[in-house]
């Protein structure tokens, strides 16, 4: 089994394909490590703000099979592959951490994920996963969160009741 470490993030009827994407996610995969939902502005052009969570859960799929797994998913709620890639969406599904790997493509699956960086990305996967280590620097998320720029800003926290 391979733990995974994922990013949810949805700025087009947030609250629905959320939850609609963590049911799918736990009926294929079972318990769920779910972190808060937060409030983030757009990141790379003008639009709605996200709702963004991470979850982590363990599974028998490799990374590349996850991967497609995860784009099947984003496409049966609607994502669209036609317009620039950063630009709003209904479901946006990435694989941050898997086990200890880091590897890159094919497409845009990258391990640790560079949005890794962005607070959308680390402060909710910080919350579920402290002492959890980026395999490339050996920091923990917990240690990556409190050396982060955006480390005292305050985002909002929204209840899905997921």
């Amino acid at each position: 089994m391979h733990r995974a470490w994922l990013s949810l993030g949805s700025n087009l009827e947030p609250e629905r394909h959320l939850r609609a994407a963590l049911a799918e996610l736990r009926a294929s995969f079972g318990a769920l490590i779910v972190s808060p939902v937060y409030r983030f502005p757009a990141v790379g052009f003008d639009g709605p703000d996200f709702l963004n969570l991470a979850i982590g859960l363990d599974t028998d799929l490799d990374a590349f099979a996850l991967n497609d797994w995860l784009h099947a998913l984003e496409d049966r709620h609607g994502r669209r592959r036609d317009v620039p890639r950063y630009s709003s969406r209904t479901l946006d599904v990435d694989i941050v951490l898997f086990d200890d790997l880091v590897l890159s493509g094919p497409g845009n699956l990258q391990v640790p994920r560079k949005e890794l960086a962005e607070a959308f990305v680390l402060k909710p996967l910080a919350e579920i996963a402290p002492d959890v280590r980026e395999p490339q620097s050996a920091r923990t998320l917990a240690e990556l969160r409190a050396a982060s720029p955006t480390a005292t800003a305050e985002y909002e926290r929204v209840d899905l009741d997921v």
